[in-house]
């Protein structure tokens, strides 16, 4: 298993600028329809009717999230005529969604 430091560029804290960014990142994925839209993106690219019927949300309800997932970078969009398709930015958010739902099923009772 590897150490923080292993895994992490540096062996120093983080600065404050790094640690102000990871925290709004977290606040970001601190909402249950967001991270129920990335998991939607997960299987691949949607329009925003797709993941609002997906999620079971309206879709300015979607946009409205959508909006904030990519300002953090966590998705992209592409237009295609009049509609715009979203998906996951880059592989490091399948990692950490990954790494995310690998601590949230680990039995931390062991």
């Amino acid at each position: 298993m590897k150490t923080m430091t292993e895994n992490h560029p540096t062996d120093t804290l983080l600065d404050e600028y790094h640690a102000d960014r990871l925290a709004e990142l977290f606040r970001v994925l601190g909402n249950a329809r967001r991270v129920r839209i990335l998991s939607v993106l997960l299987e691949g690219e949607r329009n925003v009717r797709a993941i609002a019927e997906a999620v079971g949300v309206s879709e300015s309800a979607v946009s409205h999230h959508l909006s904030g997932l990519r300002q953090m970078h966590l998705v992209r969009a592409r237009k295609s005529g009049r509609q715009v398709f979203y998906s996951l930015d880059d592989e490091h958010i399948v990692e950490l969604f990954d790494r995310g739902l690998d601590h949230v099923l680990h039995d931390h009772n062991s």
